[in-house]
């Protein structure tokens, strides 16, 4: 007999990288997965169908931010509240876009990449926190957590990454102003949002490929994989999802898996 999900999870940038490290751990026959990327994994449908897990992909242009918050607030109203024990939503995908000094990155670019480490975050965060703090007033008391994938990057300046940071900057902080919100209701959500350190995936890739004219710090991101620092995805996914389940998830609004 397929077990009915309990729990609610909804992580975005799930169609490769640590996404997709996080979206293989998250399956479980007790827990409904929606993923939300440009594109479907049909791998990771398997592995989900496999498993027994019930999995949602949505091919969804996070940078198209109003049509994704329309589209997440519409799914979330449709819900039944007393259908789930938990919800949960992880802002994971991100851009970087051209490598150099801001004059020098195309517009598109930087719009794109504000668009989707920044905006679409607090447009998604915006609807599942309405909707869900909704849930509460009709007496649901499950917990409701937001997780930010941040970055160290938005707390140390580096140049040839300005709209990098300036995202993962301003994730930092709007998830502390949303964590005052809440902590003024009496079932408010909890909000962390958390650099997970380096990571080996496609865009340390990007960065070591930079031209070394216009990204002084490039040597770094070399070393870092040339000393092995660079951490594995499936670890990294493992440790961000234990930080999720710690008991004082949330009383640190902003974090760093280091510490």
């Amino acid at each position: 007999m397929r077990t009915t999900p309990q729990h609610l999870a909804i992580l975005t940038g799930a169609s490769r990288g640590m996404g997709l490290s996080m979206a293989r751990q998250l399956l479980a026959p007790d827990r409904l997965l929606l993923c939300i990327s440009r594109q479907e994994n049909a791998e990771l449908a398997q592995q989900a169908e496999a498993a027994g897990a019930p999995l949602l992909q949505w091919s969804q242009d996070l940078a198209n931010t109003e049509a994704a918050h329309e589209r997440l607030r519409a799914w979330l109203q449709s819900l039944a509240p007393a259908a789930w024990q938990s919800a949960t939503l992880i802002n994971n995908a991100g851009v970087i876009p051209r490598i150099g000094p801001l004059g020098d990155c195309p517009p598109d670019e930087l719009a794109r990449a504000l668009r989707v480490g920044l905006e679409a975050p607090m447009q998604l965060s915006a609807a599942f926190l309405k909707v869900t703090g909704g849930w509460t007033e009709t007496g649901w008391r499950g917990p409701r957590k937001l997780l930010n994938i941040s970055s160290g990057l938005g707390r140390s300046a580096m140049a040839a990454q300005a709209a990098y940071c300036a995202a993962k900057a301003g994730m930092d902080h709007f998830t502390r102003c949303c964590a005052l919100e809440e902590a003024r209701h009496p079932h408010g959500a909890r909000l962390v949002s958390l650099a997970p350190g380096v990571i080996d995936t496609d865009m340390q890739v990007q960065l070591r490929a930079g031209d070394p004219a216009g990204f002084p710090d490039r040597q770094r991101f070399v070393e870092l994989q040339r000393q092995g620092q660079l951490a594995a995805p499936d670890e990294a996914a493992r440790r961000i999802l234990a930080w999720l389940q710690r008991p004082d998830f949330g009383q640190q609004p902003v974090a760093d898996l280091r510490d």
